[in-house]
């Protein structure tokens, strides 16, 4: 039995169709690689808050990404946007998702909550995963099934473990699955649409930060280094978010969300053996079998690629 993908749901991509999936693999893995080293970058910035900082990395990546736009693209940067009013909605929405996902992982990582961000990260590829299916009719090898039925125990376990529902990282995966199902729809470039994206947000995020300036309670300038390192949180925030909407138009939103299991290992192993929190009284255990999980799926996914590239 081979995976079978709906051809509406993974939308044709220059070059071989092989090719272009390994390039998506490869696309997001190092998005998610980067997303969990994110965890070591967020407190260097205090002592700004959360909203500070939040509001620092809409406006610096704009720019970022408008600076790119200009020497790549030029003027035909957002051509593919004229006319697609559809694509423009779901770009909107998927700036507002991740700007509030954003906000929330600042916040949890600032506040010594990282263990719990990666509960929440563990939990939205599961989410991915189903809107994957539900909604865009994407189909599953049964070992894929069984990896995600795995992975769903151990995230069962966490959560049961903690006691209480897990707010910040039922948060995180909400705002973040949607996002990539957003992403998804929109079919567009990837740095046209991180524009679009962030453009959605840098009006509030700028009028926050002038009336920071104006209350003389904002960081920025202050000190030269942590004004460098605000700034450079556009580069931090622009170069995984394009490597994602380069992945999200390449593969399956279900190999999408699976992948993202790396970000919350990386957290994980930040938090535990970097910042020294507990991994409460589940222990180790779920965190293993969500491993396993992971590794089951990607080998399969490896074996039908290869089989389709066989013929």
């Amino acid at each position: 039995m081979s995976t079978r993908t709906d051809s509406r749901t993974t939308p044709a991509a220059p070059g071989d169709g092989i090719v272009s999936h390994a390039a998506g693999m490869a696309a997001g893995s190092g998005a998610y690689v980067l997303f969990g080293l994110l965890a070591l970058y967020w407190p260097l910035l205090e002592p700004a808050g959360a909203l500070e900082i939040l509001a620092h990395r809409i406006v610096w990546s704009l720019l970022f990404v408008v600076a790119l736009l200009a020497v790549t693209s030029g003027r035909k940067a957002f051509k593919t946007l004229r006319g697609n009013r559809k694509a423009l909605y779901y770009l909107v929405a998927a700036g507002c998702l991740v700007g509030a996902n954003w906000g929330f992982y600042i916040w949890a990582v600032n506040n010594n909550h990282v263990v719990e961000a990666a509960l929440g990260y563990y939990i939205n590829p599961l989410f991915s995963t189903l809107l994957g299916t539900l909604l865009l009719r994407e189909r599953l090898h049964r070992a894929q099934w069984a990896a995600i039925a795995i992975a769903g125990s151990g995230v069962l376990w966490l959560a049961i473990a903690a006691g209480s529902p897990p707010w910040i990282a039922l948060a995180l995966a909400g705002t973040f699955g949607c996002y990539g199902l957003a992403k998804k729809q929109a079919n567009l470039p990837a740095m046209e649409s991180l524009a679009v994206e962030t453009a959605t947000l840098v009006l509030p995020a700028a009028a926050f930060l002038v009336f920071l300036s104006a209350q003389g309670t904002g960081h920025f300038g202050a000190d030269t280094g942590h004004s460098l390192l605000l700034a450079s949180s556009g580069l931090a925030t622009a170069v995984p978010l394009l490597l994602f909407g380069f992945a999200a138009t390449r593969i399956p939103l279900t190999a999408v969300g699976m992948l993202q299991f790396l970000t919350p290992t990386i957290q994980f192993l930040i938090g535990v053996f970097g910042m020294h929190e507990t991994v409460g009284e589940a222990g180790l255990g779920p965190y293993v079998l969500v491993w396993i999980a992971v590794a089951m799926y990607v080998v399969c996914d490896v074996r039908i690629r290869r089989r389709a590239a066989a013929g």
